[in-house]
């Protein structure tokens, strides 16, 4: 992952202000070494899916080609032959966020376990803490990328449509061993997400709480709002702000609240925006308001489209006609 320097979601705890909590050069500790190798072993690869899908460029072009003259079977082959090699990838970024979803569930379950708070789990175990916020980071960017790349989802319904055509004719189709239906209908449901990666890990984080009926849901609600104070406290106050070393510090930071807002939001039962959550909401879009548009439109269409509860009826008026 790129080094933003994380150490900007380490200083507020109140009164104390520099709490060490997602330090920069956070090493794991004895008892977070094997939660942390295995999830340093998914983070390793990251960088390299955000480049493949950075890269993504589609087979619009011969798709469209062989759709406007189907008796062509030149065309045909050469739109199946473009569109077989970027399902592969497909097929990996899909890998990917199942081992992301594992490993996420892994440091949930580090970070939220009894008997100690969310804040002393966040200054204990620095280095996973620093990789939730990373693993954030990475989901958000990942969705902004796919957001705006519509050959996505365009490629998979060429790819579906025509091997069920080869299935009907018989035709033997190379690369249907790649992704067989079962695994083609999963994926067809990941893509049709707005917010693919989000989604997994909203949905992971929401099965993490049901499954451990034991441990308090504040347990995780309370590391999920702390994360977010640190950033936004981080972004607004300009002592703190002035000592970002670069622009990439601040797009963590943004990625990594607006993260932790859409998890908490999934996961507590009436959710970030009402009256009695613990993430100041008004506080965090009026953080990310600030920033040049360009550079958060993707965000905030995260927190319009990808939240439970933005629509409630216990939603202020102000909060929603901020996110309008």
């Amino acid at each position: 992952m790129p080094s933003a320097d994380t150490s900007c979601l380490t200083r507020d705890r109140g009164t104390r202000t520099e709490s060490p909590a997602l330090a920069e050069d956070a090493q794991p500790t004895e008892s977070e070494k094997e939660i942390y190798n295995q999830v340093n072993v998914v983070l390793k690869d990251a960088e390299g899916i955000l480049e493949d899908l950075q890269s993504y460029r589609g087979a619009g072009h011969e798709i469209r080609e062989a759709i406007q003259h189907p008796a062509d079977e030149k065309l045909q082959e050469k739109a199946w032959g473009a569109v077989v090699p970027l399902v592969g990838k497909l097929k990996k970024f899909y890998e990917f966020s199942q081992r992301l979803e594992a490993a996420l569930r892994g440091l949930l379950g580090a970070l939220t376990s009894t008997p100690y708070s969310p804040t002393q789990h966040l200054e204990r175990e620095q280095a996973l803490a620093k990789q939730f916020a990373e693993i954030l980071h990475f989901t958000l960017r990942f969705d902004e990328l796919k957001m705006t790349n519509p050959a996505i989802q365009n490629d998979f319904s060429y790819y579906r449509r025509t091997l069920s055509r080869m299935r009907i004719n018989n035709v033997p189709a190379e690369g249907e061993n790649e992704v067989n239906n079962e695994l083609a209908n999963r994926m067809s449901l990941f893509y049709a997400e707005a917010t693919p990666m989000l989604k997994t890990l909203s949905d992971a984080t929401t099965k993490f709480v049901s499954e451990n009926k034991n441990l308090p849901i504040e347990n995780t609600t309370d590391c999920l709002s702390t994360m977010a104070s640190v950033c936004r406290v981080m972004l607004e106050t300009p002592e703190y702000r002035s000592r970002f070393t670069n622009e990439e510090t601040v797009s963590f930071c943004l990625r990594v609240m607006v993260g932790v807002i859409i998890l908490y939001d999934h996961v507590h039962p009436v959710g970030a925006f009402a009256k009695t959550s613990k993430i100041d909401m008004k506080g965090c879009i009026k953080v990310l308001k600030d920033q040049p548009p360009n550079s958060v439109e993707g965000l905030l269409n995260a927190l319009r489209y990808t939240t439970k509860h933005l629509n409630d009826e216990t939603t202020s008026k102000q909060i929603k006609s901020m996110l309008q």
